[in-house]
């Protein structure tokens, strides 16, 4: 594709580098919220997406690809996968040097045939529109699983709107009329409308925010039945984070950016258990001020939803490391609210928050990572009953090692049908950058490392080690 892919990996690499000696682990590959599992080919179990963004693909560097792991009454195997690349039947485009094809990705039924459709951005790839335009497909999910797609139009105008998939959303619920999708870009986001199909649509689009680019999402905040979008502009001069817009592509009032708090990445989910979709983001850089912008070592906010969406003035509920209740303490460089994703690990109605702190350091260990759980909560902040998990939980496979990443991305679903989401985590620094992933199953009030599983590149037929970037960041791009 182009020829800036090595120095693009030299960059990244000197900043992780940076943050393993003290800092936050770097940005590489973004995409926030995350693709929950979902059933791609109808079998009734749902199917987990791995993003491996720096792959090789037919001697070309960095173009990138996307693993399906298929559920199934036992979980998860490397045995029963799917790997997509832009050279794979029925997918559009041609796998080149440097897209980055897998950069980010995002489940929803778009066209609601009952089978759960993936959106992958290749930032990265050139068009006639320019070097480094980018590009979003939709791959159809059938009883066949992935085997068809097509891209959604380029934008071309704004002319500096490129870079276009660093971050995707999708929603489909009730009819393809109210499904959407919506992509980031260098500077601008892109919702695009449903009905789809695949022979037709979006019905519409239109084009949000004029800031440089953090990440997208979309969840249902006023329960009207519609998507709202989410999204989160990247580092702004000053503070640890961007500022966060709901509907911003609609240029009403709730175009405004939420008027307390900034943040890297976010998600949506019903934390409360009232119904509403509330607004999780994660805040993992150091701030300049602590308490007014950001907390040492990291920390998430909490705007929840209602009747009238999330008003701007709205003041979030902030929880960090040194919070009560929440493991561990707040410490320069842990990168906590690095990822999140929202599931209800103990079935009481109420959403849980998982967060990754990618930067955590174990003992002496710098840079091993950390997740951790909290439980919703009906009334009062939430923090009691929390857990923590790495590679030194007994019952998790691997060993803590520095500069691991362990959490640099989440997921979570139920993938063998018990009624228990099981947990998700990446840690793409794990063997020199080459990535890799474990499953964390449902347990009876949170997720258990007891029989948990582990997933080497090796596992899936890719280099054992050195640049694949298994399951890609939730942090922008550099």
């Amino acid at each position: 594709m182009n020829h800036v892919s090595r120095n693009r990996r030299w960059q990244i690499a000197t900043v992780l580098l940076a943050g393993l000696l003290g800092g936050l682990p770097a940005p590489v590959a973004h995409a926030a919220g995350d693709t929950v599992p979902a059933d791609f080919n109808g079998d009734g179990y749902r199917d987990a997406v791995l993003r491996v963004p720096g792959a090789d693909v037919a001697g070309q560097e960095d173009a990138g690809a996307v693993i399906v792991l298929y559920g199934s009454p036992s979980g998860l195997s490397a045995k029963s996968r799917a790997l997509v690349t832009q050279n794979s039947p029925g997918v559009p485009g041609t796998a080149e040097r440097g897209d980055y094809f897998g950069a980010s990705t995002a489940s929803a039924d778009l066209d609601r045939d009952g089978y759960a459709d993936l959106v992958v951005g290749a930032p990265y790839e050139d068009l006639a529109g320019g070097v480094n335009k980018g590009m979003v497909t939709i791959l159809w999910g059938s009883r066949s699983g992935l085997t068809s797609g097509r891209s959604l139009p380029t934008p071309e105008a704004p002319a500096d709107f490129d870079r276009i998939g660093r971050d995707v959303a999708a929603a489909g619920k009730g009819s393809s009329s109210v499904s959407l999708v919506t992509v980031g870009g260098w500077n601008y986001t892109k919702t695009f409308r449903g009905p789809f199909s695949r022979s037709a649509g979006p019905a519409s689009s239109a084009t949000g925010i004029g800031e440089w680019f953090g990440s997208v999402t979309a969840g249902d905040l006023n329960r009207d039945g519609l998507a709202d979008t989410v999204a989160v502009t990247g580092r702004m001069g000053g503070y640890t984070g961007g500022r966060v817009h709901v509907n911003a592509e609609n240029r009403s009032e709730w175009s405004e950016p939420l008027s307390q708090g900034d943040a890297l990445v976010a998600t949506v989910g019903d934390v409360n258990g009232d119904g509403y979709g509330d607004i999780v983001a994660g805040d993992p850089d150091e701030p300049a001020e602590r308490g007014v912008d950001g907390e040492t070592g990291g920390r998430i906010l909490i705007w929840y939803g209602s009747s009238n969406g999330v008003p701007t003035g709205a003041a979030p509920v902030v929880l960090s490391q040194d919070s009560a209740g929440v493991p561990g303490a707040g410490e320069r460089g842990d990168g906590f609210g690095s990822s999140l994703v929202v599931a209800d690990f103990d079935r009481d109605g109420v959403g849980d928050i998982a967060v990754g702190s990618p930067g955590e350091k174990l003992g002496t260990i710098p840079g091993a990572g950390t997740v951790t759980v909290i439980p919703g909560a009906r009334t009062g902040v939430p923090g009691a009953g929390s857990a923590a998990y790495s590679q030194d939980t007994r019952g998790v496979p691997g060993a803590s090692e520095g500069g691991d990443g362990f959490g640099t991305t989440l997921s979570a679903g139920d993938v063998n049908r018990d009624g228990r989401a099981d947990l998700l985590v990446t840690a793409q620094s794990e063997n020199d950058y080459a990535g890799a992933a474990w499953v964390l199953p449902g347990g009876a009030t949170r997720p258990t490392a007891e029989g948990s599983k582990m997933f080497t590149t090796a596992a899936f037929g890719l280099p054992g080690s050195g640049w694949q970037l298994l399951g890609g960041s939730d942090l922008p791009l550099l």
